[in-house]
């Protein structure tokens, strides 16, 4: 058969390689310009040998295909796919080709934020456990990596994104983990109903034998419960929760037993950290995993880089990288965890928030916005009378800005509420080059330059 690859990324690529070794043809279309496609990614296509196109998908050109796979990042609404799923042409994503290929239990992750870090503890608790773990998908190695080199694992954690399930066919998770929902990638998908509906596709082909794992604390969860074809479990402070968050105490029921995970001293602190424990408690306890393991995996975990990570201090003044943070419930929660006022850097690329969202955290915890990239305007006219605003060109702009009008005991936070793609190649690049400029700062006080002031 003729596969076509629609979107030449990370997963793209895997795409590509995979479908070659099963024997197929395959044909790739990128949205790149073709002069930078052609540079780009010669390596690759003179490795492979693929035919190919550039600067837009077309219908004449994936029509040749008896099979398309989509790159999370093509929309639905895109004109050729419409024209291909019109004509018959099966269109779908990693996770559905990958579906029939898992004989392991699978563990799937997803939620407007907190991902990444609930995902990451999982696979941390499944090795302690002493299992074979594969831990990617929407972060790390693509499921088509892993089906290429015939690995084999105990069990597999993915993070899922809502473009993900969008074409993820029959894919069905042992174990599906939704954290919570509130406005993202609005621009994708039109309004919070149909981004809540994306979210819920992790769960409609569960069987009754499989878990659904939801946060009894968020209303839009909650409002969905009645959908679910699976057993529930919820996570949160309400009562009755299966896993009750008292503080930093998390109460979870195992087999009519109560069991209480002190997470003291672990990184899990405040609202937010409890919350992803808990959910990480209850995705494992539904693989069997003992809670003196589920614990001690617990104590040893340290979250990743871009994620509320303190980068350095000054003169009483942290600085604080939350690059990841590129929604606006990101946003709440980082100032939500915040001791004191925050010097806020917020801007980049408009996914379509709504970020007078933001106005009441603003107002309590934030000194100064500091506001950046395409955005910046947009940002400032949602937040106009909430607090002192400040624009920068540039984030190492915006970091000495926040130094400079910060006092003892505040927090220069970056927490954009926006992608990274108008000024950065990704958020992890923008929190590596907000880093640069916090290390470079203080090294310019180290030498006596004054550090900004």
């Amino acid at each position: 058969m003729t596969v076509a690859v629609v979107g030449l990324g990370i997963t793209g690529q895997a795409a590509v390689h995979y479908c070659l070794e099963c024997g197929a043809q395959v044909i790739v279309s990128d949205s790149r310009p073709r002069a930078r496609f052609q540079e780009e990614m010669a390596a690759f296509l003179q490795k492979t040998g693929v035919e190919w196109e550039a600067g837009g998908h077309t219908f004449e050109f994936l029509n040749k295909a008896d099979c398309v796979i989509v790159s999370p990042g093509i929309p639905e609404s895109h004109e050729a796919i419409i024209r291909l799923k019109a004509a018959g042409i099966p269109v779908v994503g990693e996770l559905a080709v990958a579906a029939p290929h898992l004989n392991m239990p699978v563990v799937a992750v997803t939620g407007t934020n907190g991902k990444t870090t609930v995902t990451s503890l999982i696979g941390e608790i499944v090795k302690e456990d002493g299992r074979s773990v594969f831990v990617g998908g929407n972060i790390g190695t693509p499921v088509f990596e892993f089906l290429r080199k015939k690995d084999k694992a105990d069990v597999m954690v993915l993070e899922v994104s809502s473009f993900q399930l969008m074409a993820a066919g029959d894919f069905a998770p042992d174990v599906g983990v939704l954290l919570n929902i509130t406005p993202d990638h609005i621009d994708r998908h039109g309004s919070l109903s149909e981004y809540a509906a994306a979210k819920m596709r992790l769960f409609c082909h569960q069987k009754s034998a499989h878990t659904a794992v939801m946060c009894s604390d968020d209303p839009e969860c909650m409002a969905r419960v009645g959908q679910l074809p699976s057993q529930c479990v919820t996570f949160g402070n309400v009562p009755g929760s299966t896993a009750r968050i008292e503080g930093q105490v998390v109460r979870s029921m195992v087999a009519g037993h109560e069991v209480v995970y002190d997470l003291t001293g672990t990184a899990f602190i405040g609202r937010i950290g409890a919350s992803n424990a808990a959910a990480a408690i209850l995705a494992c306890q539904a693989l069997g995993i003992a809670p003196d393991v589920i614990m001690a995996a617990l104590k040893k975990f340290q979250p990743g880089p871009h994620r509320i990570a303190l980068v350095g201090e000054l003169h009483g003044v942290r600085f604080i990288n939350d690059s990841k943070g590129t929604n606006t419930g990101a946003v709440i929660a980082a100032l939500q965890q915040l001791d004191g006022k925050a010097l806020l850097i917020a801007g980049g690329r408009d996914k379509g928030e709504d970020y007078r969202l933001l106005r009441e955290q603003v107002q309590e915890k934030a000194r100064t916005v500091i506001v950046i990239g395409e955005a910046a305007a947009k940002i400032s006219e949602a937040l106009q009378g909430c607090t002192e605003l400040r624009s920068a060109e540039t984030l190492d702009e915006a970091v000495r800005l926040g130094y400079s009008l910060a006092e003892p005991g505040d927090a220069v936070l970056l927490s954009p509420a926006c992608s990274s793609f108008d000024m950065f190649t990704s958020y992890a690049h923008r929190g590596e080059m907000f880093a640069a400029a916090v290390h470079k700062l203080i090294a310019e006080d180290s030498a006596g330059d004054g550090g900004g002031r």
